[in-house]
């Protein structure tokens, strides 16, 4: 309950943000480039390497270790994340920047699923709870975060985003992530067999 009463706030809260960030000029179509490391195919390879790492990580792992326990906490970050993005996108039913020039079009209905930003979420929802747990022991660990910058710039650059789109998938993978560090146990390990807490590692 906790998390849904954060996540409709956090709908509300930035729903207005991206109203005003409008009024200030934020949003507007940028040149579409699909070539180089925007391309689209670079930008679904880096989602798709982090959902399969996380899935591996936490599989091999297990729950029992250090680093087995955020991976898990990295699979409810972006269960969450995604289940809650998915939902706010059929909310507010933002118009693509493909789709028009006006970065107003909001509650346009079916097929208008620009806000928040599905895939940045993803990435940051994923990568946080690693930044959280690693980060003031290794410093390095806060490159991660340029992940989610990348595919940020990238989908706005592809015009599948408005910029509050992409700041709000990224404040919304943060949310999602703290929260999944926050938990003493992973919610989706708690409800898997004794196998999983244990590890592929471990068993052979």
């Amino acid at each position: 309950m906790r998390m849904l009463r954060s996540t409709v706030v956090f709908a509300w809260v930035t729903f207005a943000a991206a109203r005003m960030c409008f009024a200030g000029g934020i949003d507007h179509v940028v040149t579409y480039d699909n070539s180089g490391i925007w391309k689209r195919s670079y930008q679904q390879a880096l989602e798709y390497t982090l959902i399969g790492g996380e899935i591996a990580g936490a599989l091999w792992e297990g729950g029992e270790s250090r680093l087995g326990k955020t991976f898990w906490q990295s699979i409810d970050s972006s269960v969450i994340g995604g289940i809650s993005s998915e939902a706010l996108k059929h909310i507010f039913t933002r118009s693509r920047p493909a789709q028009s020039s006006d970065p107003n079009l909001w509650f346009q209905g079916k097929g208008h699923y620009s806000f928040p930003g599905g895939e940045v979420t993803a990435v940051t929802a994923i990568v946080t709870p690693f930044v959280f747990e690693y980060g003031g022991d290794h410093p390095g660990v806060y490159a991660l975060e340029l992940l989610p910058v990348y595919d940020a710039i990238a989908r706005v650059k592809v015009q599948a985003h408005w910029q509050t789109d992409v700041l709000a998938g990224f404040a919304l993978g943060t949310l999602t992530g703290y929260y999944a560090h926050s938990r003493d146990s992973p919610l989706i390990l708690g409800v898997l067999p004794k196998g999983f807490t244990v590890g592929i590692h471990k068993q052979f």
